[in-house]
């Protein structure tokens, strides 16, 4: 587990070094979040000789106990950002309904853009269906 923790903040610390050094306006951790995409791809995807290349804990499935580990106490990790925000009643006053906007305007923007892609690859994955004939008149 340590080897796996250790290897998530080496991704995440060279996608920040990345980040920075390049000045791309994406956050550190995205680059590294994509950089052990890639790794896990190339693991599942690539040649033969690379799983013999990359590090144990990603051949061995002891990065995905780690993950499944972490998300299972992903709610514990919120709990200093709401200490911050209780912190700071005095801007929550101050800027609470301009914030209860954007909150209620993006969540349904993220709403609609998913509605619209479910239907988009719908539209590719499934073949529409073909017109059926009109019933036929008992005489």
């Amino acid at each position: 587990m340590i080897a796996s923790l250790t290897l998530i903040l080496l991704a995440q610390l060279l996608g920040e070094g990345i980040a920075r050094s390049s000045g791309l306006p994406v956050p550190g951790p995205v680059i590294g979040m994509a950089l052990m995409l890639g790794f896990l791809v190339l693991r599942d995807r690539g040649p033969r000789l690379v799983p013999r290349l990359l590090p144990p804990p990603l051949t061995d499935g002891t990065l995905e106990r780690t993950g499944k580990g972490l998300l299972a106490n992903l709610s514990l990790m919120f709990v200093p950002a709401g200490a911050g925000i209780v912190g700071r009643l005095d801007v929550l006053e101050a800027q609470g309904a301009k914030l209860a906007l954007v909150l209620v305007v993006s969540t349904a923007a993220a709403l609609l853009a998913t509605v619209l892609t479910f239907l988009a690859v719908q539209r590719l994955i499934v073949p529409p269906a073909p017109p059926e004939a009109p019933p036929e008149r008992a005489r």
